[in-house]
């Protein structure tokens, strides 16, 4: 389901110009893009060379000229139009023309800003032809397609989970050491991984910049957005390949399929009991650790699990268990 949000910011990305269209092929945090020049650009240079290569009769024919004929007066690189100086310069000066109107980011080119604006209209134009899964940038689509074309060499030793790159690997093992190092400065939560922090931060700073336009409630991530917008429209996009139950979130579908396979991928550091579900392994690891972190309200009784302490208070308030 789009949102109204999503076509009007789609509708707004025709504006986002380049004030000098060229070729080129540049990196910076998104992966290579090509800008293509404008039509009317490409013919005045077209025209502009055979001019200058035309010779007269009554000429001799002049020197050609310097290829790089554009030098960068901060460094040594030279450049064949004045356009890519003129880019290039934005390294140098920290210029970041582009600015995305929905979140203030700016970048120092257009195509950065156009492939920025995706993460807002939640639009996933490169599809892998093998399984359907859709990115936003090309770049991000080739390196899944590893998952069809390569094998899985990095192994965890701790649950046998396999994984394509080394650096996933790593990060993975931290799940088993527990290690957070990224540490919110407000209220001391950590995370493993940056990109959780930062949003977690946003709790704090009460930016909820994404909205349903079908009861407006508000959301963090554009993710947390498209989660729940499949309560309104009844989408289940995740199957099951061992049966026909379906799901609107991934990580249930994940959690479901243990069910077939017989997967428990969370092991407990005490002893050799394993689990399908971390929730379940957490409860467990409190009969080593002693934690009893869920307090009764009335007395100062304490329970390692929610039902516990739901069926303690019981008898304070005189709720029965079943009416």
């Amino acid at each position: 389901m789009k949102s109204a949000k999503a076509e009007f910011i789609k509708g707004d990305r025709e504006k986002i110009r380049d004030p000098k269209p060229c070729k080129i092929k540049h990196t910076e945090d998104t992966k290579e893009q090509t800008v293509l020049i404008e039509d009317n650009e490409e013919k005045e240079e077209l025209s502009d060379v055979e001019d200058k290569n035309h010779v007269r009769s009554d000429e001799k024919p002049e020197k050609r000229r310097d290829k790089k004929s554009f030098p960068c007066t901060q460094c040594r690189k030279s450049f064949s139009r004045k356009c890519l100086l003129t880019r290039h310069m934005r390294v140098h000066t920290g210029e970041k023309p582009f600015t995305c109107d929905q979140c203030g980011r700016s970048f120092s080119q257009s195509a950065n800003l156009q492939l920025h604006m995706n993460i807002h209209t939640g639009e996933k134009p490169h599809t892998c032809d093998q399984c359907g899964k859709s990115f936003t940038r090309s770049s991000n689509l080739m390196t899944h397609m590893n998952i069809h074309t390569r094998e899985k060499l990095y192994t965890c030793d701790q649950c046998g989970k396999t994984f394509l790159w080394s650096s996933n690997l790593t990060t993975h093992l931290k799940l088993h050491a527990k290690e957070k190092p990224h540490s919110c400065h407000l209220c001391g939560k950590s995370f493993l991984l940056l990109k959780d922090l930062i949003k977690h931060q946003k709790i704090h700073t009460g930016v909820r910049e994404y909205m349903c336009f079908e009861c407006e409630k508000t959301f963090i991530t554009s993710y947390h957005l498209k989660q729940h917008e499949r309560i309104h429209t009844g989408d289940k996009p995740y199957k099951c390949s061992h049966c026909d139950k379906r799901f609107s979130v991934s990580s249930h579908l994940k959690r479901h399929e243990r069910i077939h396979t017989g997967e428990k991928p969370y092991k407990c550091s005490h002893c050799d009991e394993r689990f399908s579900v971390s929730s379940h392994l957490k409860k467990h690891e409190r009969i080593h650790t002693g934690e009893k972190p869920f307090k009764c309200s009335h007395c100062d009784e304490r329970f390692r699990q929610l039902g516990n302490l739901k069926r303690h208070e019981r008898i304070h308030t005189g709720k029965k268990l079943y009416q």
